[in-house]
């Protein structure tokens, strides 16, 4: 999404008048800050280093700082990085895994494999920081859903997140994946399998009561949200949506839907 945009780093003197006109709005007793305008953990270490000092300066009693970071921005950092980033207060990193399924991860072109999703969260876990997990839903194409889920179920039940958030894979011009369905290449998923999906998730993660199962993003045909303590019940809303949507709708679970830009 960021292919027409040009890659820079803010300077550090934009990040301190950001907190300084956000003191003026939120109190000192801040505890959670989210740093915004793409994948922040893309910086290095000592870059992060130095806006943790800063935040704390402003904001004393913040006791999370919390971004979207990648495999791929998480390789580079040594362990020792990882550690002093921790002590500062990053954690809760959301790390847009997708799947752990290896031939989508190939053919996505992220960058790494599920050999590297395995060896990097288990480093942000040896250095004490937990992580929400930002899967896509429907991104192995038809055919594929129980692998992809599966797969995804292994990783995430040997690193367990805070937050599971399922999206739906949405097609849109001019991505090369658009390109690749047009001429064969790639056949999406229908809603039916998405949705099948979503379901050996929930029925198969080994969550802690509290990990949140956030499933109510708008690209998501059935929206819905709860912890893991409530499991059953997210299981038995989701299958009651799709008996509505097959009465209502005879069909429609088998076809691709289309979704808009964000």
């Amino acid at each position: 999404m960021y292919h027409t945009q040009k890659f820079g780093i803010s300077p550090i003197e934009h990040v301190k008048e950001d907190l300084e006109e956000l003191s003026k709005y939120y109190p000192k007793n801040l505890k959670r800050i989210f740093l915004v305008n793409g994948d922040a953990f893309a910086l290095q270490a000592k870059k992060l280093l130095a806006i943790s000092d800063l935040i704390h300066e402003y904001f004393p009693e913040v006791e999370c700082i919390t971004c979207y970071a990648s495999i791929t921005n998480i390789k580079p950092k040594s362990d020792e990085d990882l550690k002093k980033l921790r002590q500062k207060g990053f954690n809760e990193l959301y790390i847009g895994l997708e799947t752990a399924y290896d031939p989508a991860l190939d053919q996505m072109r992220k960058g790494y494999t599920q050999k590297d999703e395995y060896e990097q969260l288990e480093r942000i876990q040896n250095a004490g920081m937990d992580y929400n997990a930002l899967l896509m839903l429907g991104v192995a194409g038809r055919g594929n859903y129980k692998d992809n889920a599966e797969a995804t179920v292994d990783l995430l039940n040997t690193f367990k997140p805070k937050i599971v958030g399922p999206l739906t894979t949405s097609i849109q011009k001019p991505a090369p994946l658009y390109d690749m369905k047009l001429n064969g290449e790639f056949v999406e998923a229908t809603e039916r399998e998405m949705i099948l999906e979503e379901l050996i998730l929930l029925e198969n993660l080994e969550m802690d009561d509290d990990c949140f199962f956030f499933g109510s993003h708008p690209y998501n045909l059935i929206r819905f949200s709860n912890t893991f303590k409530n499991r059953d019940k997210m299981v038995e809303d989701l299958m009651n949506q799709v008996a509505k949507i097959d009465e209502m709708r005879p069909g429609i679970l088998d076809t691709v839907l289309p979704r808009g830009n964000l």
